[in-house]
């Protein structure tokens, strides 16, 4: 009997240490980073149109491929795209962003979207009720924003979305202005229930433009229900200096308590032009000087700087290279092509850069 109770103690031990040694396996598991788990992203709502023109792409071997291909094969795991309500062309409209949004999961890529909640551009210096909108009362334009909402999650089910695009000021004047506080947070929460009841995995941004006044901004929405800080940053608008880029992107995330990404960036390759469209950037009082030239290199070594300050960064989880394909598409005598040309992933013959090196996550 003693020796049966002994060989029970023994089963009975080892299946205690097996138990322990499979819960500390899972644990382990559980702490493996997921390879996709930083977002590598680059925006391409302008893709459509530019691809309408026939516009031809190479690689960074020089051989004709598709945008997509491309961004994918140098380590791109995420492309955002910006959705209108009723725009005048069908250029990011429902429709429009819908197919490329499925053309981008057939890659096996993730989906950002950024809904403006406007027919046109929304930015901290406009956002436009969408003319459909206009003229209704509060509680109508609360109820316009779950369903539309709802109909883009339901339509395009992205990884992640914005609840409006840059609302430094609000979103849906003068609803939404955020000196009208109480509203301003309600419609944002309208928002963001849209989505938590529309999907379980999709992850909520809420995007500031800039680095100044992003701490008061964030404080004014911390009882709203969202997952992501995401910050615009341009050294022409936002500053040179990448330590107060450091510092606040630390001290937003610590403080709130989020997970932060860059939502937008960009930097040129060069400072001339290749249509007739005035360049946003194009001198070099707009460049973060001598560090950063605007040479492929310099563009390049921007673009590694922003990432180490992301990485090095807890809660950082990623960035977003804005219109990284919004080359000169009408040709070099156009008055009405690109403003952007100069600051894309591709140089003016639209062969692919060396910047495309540091999306890999290797």
């Amino acid at each position: 009997m003693k020796y049966k109770n002994h060989l029970k103690f023994c089963y009975t031990l080892l299946f205690l240490v097996a138990l322990i040694s499979c819960a500390k396996d899972k644990v382990n598991n559980d702490e493996v980073p997921d390879s996709n788990a930083f977002i590598s992203s680059v925006d391409l709502s302008s893709l459509p149109e530019i691809e309408a023109a026939n516009t031809i792409f190479y690689n960074l071997n020089n051989q004709e491929e598709d945008v997509l291909t491309t961004l994918k094969n140098n380590g791109v795991n995420t492309i955002r795209l910006r959705i209108w309500h009723n725009p005048a062309t069908s250029h990011s409209a429902m429709e429009e962003v819908k197919a490329l949004a499925q053309k981008v999961k057939l890659k096996d890529l993730k989906v950002w979207l950024t809904v403006h909640y406007s027919d046109f551009w929304a930015d901290p210096e406009q956002q436009q009720t969408p003319s459909a909108w206009t003229g209704e009362g509060y509680s109508v334009i609360k109820n316009n924003v779950y369903n539309y909402t709802k109909d883009i999650m339901l339509e395009i089910e992205p990884d992640y979305i914005q609840i409006g695009n840059e609302i430094n000021s609000g979103f849906l004047f003068p609803y939404g202005a955020i000196n009208n506080e109480d509203q301003f947070i309600a419609l944002l929460s309208t928002g963001v229930e849209a989505v938590r009841e529309n999907s379980a995995t999709t992850k909520v941004i809420m995007h500031f433009a800039g680095l100044e006044g992003s701490d008061w901004f964030f404080d004014k929405i911390k009882t709203v229900d969202y997952d992501i800080i995401g910050l615009s940053y341009y050294p022409i608008w936002h500053g040179k200096n990448l330590n107060t880029l450091k510092s606040t992107i630390t001290n937003l995330s610590t403080t709130y308590n989020k997970d932060i990404l860059i939502a937008e960036t960009a930097y040129p390759f060069s400072l001339q032009w290749n249509d007739l469209t005035n360049n946003i950037v194009g001198l070099d009082e707009h460049l973060i000087l001598p560090q950063y030239p605007a040479t492929p290199q310099g563009q390049r070594n921007y673009l590694k700087k922003i990432k180490e300050i992301i990485l090095s960064t807890n809660k950082g989880v990623g960035f977003c290279y804005w219109e990284g394909a919004y080359v000169a598409f009408n040709g070099i005598n156009s008055e009405n092509g690109s403003s952007w040309e100069n600051q894309t992933l591709y140089n003016f013959e639209n062969q692919a850069l060396p910047i495309l090196n540091e999306f890999n996550n290797n």
